[in-house]
């Protein structure tokens, strides 16, 4: 849960990154990016290319004699819409708010008052004058 998290985040910062011209660099050990490999659609994220705003950087971890040491396995990159493709989302975020609000309104049950968009009915029994006292 914790990876799926972590892209979702990425998918939401990227694109802000990238207008600003900065790179992302995601460090990471080698077995989670496998671990991202098998969960996550990630076949499309191979090598590094110039000018992606996002790299992931992985390394292994693996002991010398009575040390660790760590040594840099693989460089892969990626933009916005690599990120979001590896999470099964449309590619293009640009979602028109019509869209988004009628999906909210569709999901309201018909006894919750609220409407999107428009004024909120309120039930008689709670319209009561108030008291110039």
């Amino acid at each position: 849960m914790t990876v799926k998290t972590i892209l979702v985040q990425l998918n939401h910062k990227l694109a802000t990154l990238d207008h600003l011209g900065k790179r992302l660099v995601l460090v990471l050990q080698d077995c989670l990016l496998e671990y991202m490999r098998k969960t996550f659609a990630f076949d499309h994220i191979r090598g590094v290319r110039d000018g992606d705003p996002m790299q992931f950087h992985s390394y292994d971890l693996h002991q010398q004699q009575q040390a660790y040491r760590l040594e840099l396995k693989e460089r892969i990159s990626t933009d916005a819409q690599g990120v979001a493709a590896s999470l099964g989302l449309q590619v293009s975020p640009k979602v028109e708010l019509k869209m988004i609000l009628d999906q909210i309104q569709a999901k309201l049950p018909q006894s919750t008052p609220l409407t999107v968009g428009g004024e909120v009915p309120v039930p008689k029994a709670l319209d009561i004058e108030a008291d110039e006292d």
